[in-house]
């Protein structure tokens, strides 16, 4: 049976959820049309240790796609994440403790890795379902962007399995409830997110090659 693994954040940053973690949980267990089966992880938000259980969760589920989603509190939409950059460079500390700055995810590995989701065809399928959707150039410099380039560098060289077929990281909104914590930030609700996600699934399994039209910024 095909599998695709989804994973979320625990908490972090004195949040007592984590809206990634409560939308792909939501989730485990689906079946989506044609059989595939969705399994959710969670990974614990701190350097190192997050790609370790993220290794751990492709080893047991041995996945065709590979969906990592984590919190942007602030944004207004699911974001789509185009590129992982190779630095580590934290504004806070993770839930360890640490706060690496300007430190390399991969020693020696390369700058920078492409998702290999359907990203285009990903966000049209979204804003289709009138679910507000945009392509992002940047996932941080934080414990996002480092399972992001690690995930990444896994598929394209470390994945022994040889499963992986596609694989990226989404960010999300707050939650309604998170957000009257911030003062009003753009939020989105849990039924939402993951009525978004399921339908970002079937577009990753079943679109092999993305739709060219324009999803760039201008700043």
């Amino acid at each position: 049976m095909t599998s695709i693994l989804f994973t979320g954040f625990a908490p972090f940053g004195g949040e007592t959820i984590n809206p990634s973690w409560e939308a792909v949980r939501a989730l485990d267990g689906a079946l989506l049309p044609g059989g595939a089966r969705i399994a959710a992880r969670c990974l614990p938000c701190e350097f190192g240790a997050a790609l370790t259980a993220l290794r751990t969760a492709i080893a047991e589920t041995r996945p065709a796609v590979v969906i990592c989603v984590g919190q942007a509190g602030g944004r207004a939409e699911l974001s789509l994440e185009r590129i992982a950059i190779n630095v580590d460079d934290a504004r806070i500390a993770d839930n360890a403790g640490r706060q690496p700055i300007d430190e390399a995810v991969v020693a020696g590995g390369p700058a920078a890795y492409f998702s290999t989701l359907p990203i285009k065809a990903m966000a049209a399928a979204l804003r289709e379902l009138g679910i507000p959707a945009a392509i992002s150039q940047t996932a941080g410099t934080f414990v996002c962007n480092h399972v992001f380039y690690g995930l990444m560098h896994a598929a394209s060289t470390e994945d022994r399995i040889g499963t992986i077929e596609a694989a990226g990281f989404i960010h999300i909104p707050y939650l309604p409830m998170q957000a009257a914590l911030h003062a009003g930030a753009p939020s989105m609700a849990l039924e939402v997110v993951v009525a978004g996600l399921r339908a970002l699934a079937e577009v990753a399994l079943n679109v092999k090659r993305d739709i060219r039209t324009a999803g760039g910024a201008t700043h």
